[in-house]
């Protein structure tokens, strides 16, 4: 009895650190010092198998005749070929299968119904166990891992139909910014932003506040009657690193996107470049800046009556309106500004707007702009043909200028 009970306090301080081989090892050790019934009394205080035991004391033995030469954590726990063979060994269908449904287009059958489902771990097992394979979840996983899948997001890269000159329209713009800004001519990059609801609605992003006290907002993003939503229209000069922005409360029309500029020229342009003759604008292919919209031209024509600027546009062709300049040294920037911030008032997207900055001289103006602009406006036929358009030799579709009529000035 007391060697059991020394054994017995042995193990209690030692199980807790040792793994199985480890384990099997030391009681085959206790084993053989305690001698003739030495694997009886280890059994009956450790309650370790007997057969475990007399594996130790194989283990022993063979460690004799053949010493281990690698660090004690890089030997086995198990003898080689231990435990069930691999579950890939005994079904040799098993991979291919599995490979049908993560791929059913390239790899199996086109109409699997996992083509047009959530392809989980969980759902990817119970469609295999229903081909005959003993698979369970976490397997499907390691198998997918060892297949070299992993879960993915869709990565945009498809552009859509593209124009054989889209990179030759965008040395076009290149070179007569680069022009424009030789002779001292501003140039700027217009767009609207993406029209936003005005309340306390939810802002993606997060922002610092007490802990466990989010600011609350709306469950659903229903528009406010009263508030509505907000337009920013942005005139972003280039060269300065400058940019003006108003906040419409009505339409996205060209009437206002040639009133915001008009204003950016009235309020920050003219004190710029007070010489200026000339003025370049890049703008998208589509919206109220859209190169076929009569408005947009007629507004032009009356911009440059009133400023006296003959005024080239270049459209970025299109599908790559994501490369005009405002939308990734502005729009971007102002997004970052109010992330997670409710936008409770007009007044507070202006203010918004305007303290939007960056670490390399950002510097933004902005106000309100409550004027109404109707939709649909009908142009005269009368009133295009006054528009002194000069179309570029390259793609004059999309680059071409607007003189002022000198009868109007």
């Amino acid at each position: 009895m007391v060697e059991v009970e020394q054994v017995r306090a042995k193990y209690k301080r030692l199980r807790g650190v040792m793994d199985e081989r480890v384990t099997r090892l030391w009681a085959a050790t206790e084993a053989e010092a305690l001698g003739y019934g030495g694997i009886a009394t280890v059994v009956q205080a450790t309650g370790i198998s007997k057969s475990r035991v007399r594996a130790g004391l194989r283990d022993l033995a063979e460690q004799a005749e053949n010493p281990p030469t690698g660090p004690a954590r890089t030997q086995r726990i198990r003898r080689p070929g231990a435990g069930r063979p691999a579950l890939v060994e005994t079904d040799p269908t098993l991979v291919a299968d599995l490979e049908s449904l993560v791929d059913p287009v390239t790899r199996g059958d086109p109409e699997s119904p996992l083509r047009w489902t959530c392809k989980s771990k969980d759902k990817l097992a119970a469609e295999l166990r229903e081909m005959g394979h003993k698979v369970s979840a976490t397997l499907v996983g390691r198998l997918l891992h060892q297949l070299d899948y992993s879960l993915q997001v869709v990565r945009k890269t498809r552009e859509g139909k593209q124009s054989p000159d889209r990179n030759a329209q965008f040395e076009h713009i290149n070179r007569t910014a680069k022009a424009f800004m030789r002779r001292g001519q501003p140039v700027v990059s217009v767009d609207t932003k993406k029209k936003e609801l005005v309340g306390d609605f939810k802002n993606a992003g997060r922002e610092w506040q007490r802990k466990g006290k989010p600011e609350p907002v709306r469950v659903h993003d229903f528009i406010d009657d009263e508030l509505g939503k907000v337009i920013p229209y942005g005139v972003y000069d280039t060269a300065r690193n400058e940019a003006w922005v108003s906040v419409g409360v009505d339409h996205d029309t060209a009437e206002f996107a040639v009133a915001t500029l008009e204003r950016w020229w009235r309020e920050m342009g003219k004190k710029a470049y007070p010489d200026a003759t000339e003025l370049l604008v890049t703008a998208d292919g589509g919206g109220s800046n859209a190169p076929r919209s009569r408005l947009w031209r007629v507004q032009l024509q009356r911009f440059a009556d009133t400023t006296g600027l003959n005024v080239s546009v270049c459209h970025f062709p299109p599908g790559t309106s994501k490369w005009n300049k405002i939308e990734h040294r502005l729009f971007s920037h102002i997004t970052q500004n109010w992330r997670g911030r409710p936008l409770v008032s007009r007044e507070t997207v202006v203010a918004l707007i305007r303290s939007t900055t960056t670490k390399t001289g950002l510097h933004v103006r902005s106000r309100l702009d409550t004027r109404r602009y109707a939709v649909g406006k009908d142009v005269p036929v009368e009133a295009l043909k006054r528009v002194r358009i000069t179309p570029h030799r390259f793609h004059g579709e999309w680059n071409y200028a607007v003189r002022p009529d000198p009868r109007e000035r």
